[in-house]
């Protein structure tokens, strides 16, 4: 296993490289856990900046929850445990996030809206002015980076007694794309907008990864764009075509999931089947 975050926090420097918050924490996780996948790193740019730019959950946490369903994978010998673990321990990464930010999203973390050219060149700038390793979302994946190692690898470390087939809307619709089982339980932790939270919906998120990780397959050696990326923004189209433009799971659910158990209940009588058919189908 390389050095651990914990006794050499390069964080600033992985960001330097990767780019952007979502490859840097996946790629920072998955060398903790000892297994790197550039392809799968590579894939997650286009949930930085909340997803596409639109401000949800930050990216950090989107790349963690990845690399944490990964290692879910390899710890476990049936599907079922290995998602509810993948899914209890991004809740923990989380609670985590939110101890040290107060928030989740992107635009309450840097405070200015991405989606428009104003609130982009500001937030520029002031990077630019500040230097990209002083500002905060540079300062942000340092600190944080060792408190999400440790409470994932807590997290993982403990086991849970399932008794039902589990399902994620997010696992569903990497598996209507033709994924494997290792790939449905990395995005298991997005369900019910991500860790059944309720925020931004996690079947769009695991839809625009699986289509990314794809197309870095059938693109080897290139990178997928982060900016005007076309791929995402086809997905995102059709997302809103079905929600009428919400974005929200709670919002488009009509409620709230308590528990995996809730969850797996909802998808399994049919709930957003219509909404992860569109995503498969772009």
């Amino acid at each position: 296993m390389n050095t651990s975050i914990k006794q050499k926090n390069d964080a600033k420097e992985i960001f330097k490289h990767c780019g952007t918050c979502s490859r840097t924490f996946a790629h920072i996780m998955n060398r903790e856990f000892g297994h790197p996948k550039a392809l799968e790193e590579y894939a997650l740019n286009p949930l930085a900046g909340g997803i596409m730019n639109q401000g949800h959950q930050c990216g950090m946490l989107w790349g963690t929850a990845l690399a944490v369903g990964a290692e879910s994978y390899r710890k476990h010998d049936d599907m079922d445990s290995a998602i509810a673990v993948a899914l209890s321990a991004t809740q923990k990464i989380i609670d985590s996030f939110v101890e040290h930010t107060g928030v989740t999203d992107c635009k309450d973390i840097i405070g200015y809206d991405l989606t428009n050219i104003i609130g982009m060149t500001a937030f520029m700038l002031k990077v630019t002015l500040q230097g990209a390793e002083n500002s905060y979302c540079f300062n942000l994946a340092e600190e944080w980076a060792p408190k999400a190692v440790d409470v994932a690898n807590r997290s993982l470390s403990k086991s849970i007694n399932v008794k039902i087939q589990t399902l994620s809307c997010a696992s569903e619709v990497v598996k209507k794309l033709g994924g494997s089982n290792e790939e449905m339980v990395m995005v298991a932790g997005y369900a019910g907008g991500l860790g059944l939270s309720g925020g931004a919906c996690g079947a769009l998120s695991a839809a625009i990864w699986k289509k990314m990780l794809d197309w870095c397959r059938e693109n080897p050696g290139k990178k997928p764009p982060y900016f005007n990326n076309k791929i995402a923004k086809k997905m995102l189209k059709a997302f809103n075509k079905v929600t009428n433009n919400t974005m929200w799971c709670s919002t488009i659910c009509g409620q709230y999931f308590r528990t995996l158990e809730d969850h797996t209940a909802y998808i399994s009588k049919g709930g957003c089947k219509t909404l992860i058919e569109a995503l498969a189908n772009v």
